[in-house]
């Protein structure tokens, strides 16, 4: 089948950056990290890889420090499990979220989708840094899953745009990871409107002289 998505306009290779949409996809490993912004939020991110990529193509090298070492087969990303950080918090409502809960939750919804629900039943940590290390350890590997991996668009100084790649949050309507091959599938069909977080420019005032002037407090919100 013909498809343009992964393709620059310059060049027929295939981009050795994975996409938002739906995907086939195994996890090279598993990392939990410290958001810049709050010491006591954390991110889980998956470092993903697509099934090899056939025809001209060329994936980033394993280990960016040996220019002669292997290259990924597939198109690869970081992608975070959770649009929202892990954090402990208390919520309007008045009820409670426990960090260690949320992140052990997220973990048992990857195990399932891997099929590994034992290898992380069989995990006893003392803290939640030392369950993740274990984690990483046996649910990593050449096990392909579908994904709906969503992003939200940001800027970088040059003026391109890239995506900060994430996964839906499961809900009634659908699931973000299932196995191949599942019967009754409730895995979410990759929608730009539900999925992504377009970035939105904000216009110049030269630009923008013959519309009335924004009002305080119409700036976007990533």
């Amino acid at each position: 089948m013909l498809s343009t998505k992964d393709m620059n306009a310059g060049s027929g290779k295939a981009r050795p950056v994975i996409n938002p949409g739906n995907q086939v996809v195994k996890i090279n490993s598993i990392s939990y990290d410290q958001t810049p912004y709050d010491k006591d939020a954390y991110n889980i991110v998956l470092h993903v890889e697509s099934e090899p990529v056939t025809g001209e193509f060329e994936g980033f090298l394993v280990n960016s420090d040996d220019p002669n070492g292997p290259r990924y087969k597939g198109q690869v990303g970081r992608v975070r499990i959770s649009p929202y950080p892990f954090k402990d918090t208390t919520l309007p409502s008045g009820r409670e979220i426990k960090l260690e809960n949320e992140v052990l939750r997220a973990m048992i919804g990857l195990s399932e989708a891997l099929d590994k629900r034992d290898d992380l039943d069989s995990i006893e940590a003392d803290t939640v840094e030392e369950f993740m290390s274990a984690a990483n350890q046996v649910l990593c590997g050449d096990t392909y899953i579908n994904a709906c991996i969503g992003a939200r668009e940001w800027e970088n100084k040059e003026g391109y745009v890239n995506n900060d790649l994430f996964l839906p949050r499961p809900s009634k309507d659908g699931v973000a990871l299932e196995r191949l091959n599942i019967e009754n599938s409730r895995l979410y069909a990759f929608s730009k409107k539900d999925h992504v977080r377009e970035l939105v420019k904000k216009v110049s005032p030269t630009t923008n002289s013959f519309e009335p002037s924004a009002k305080a407090g119409d700036d976007f919100d990533l």
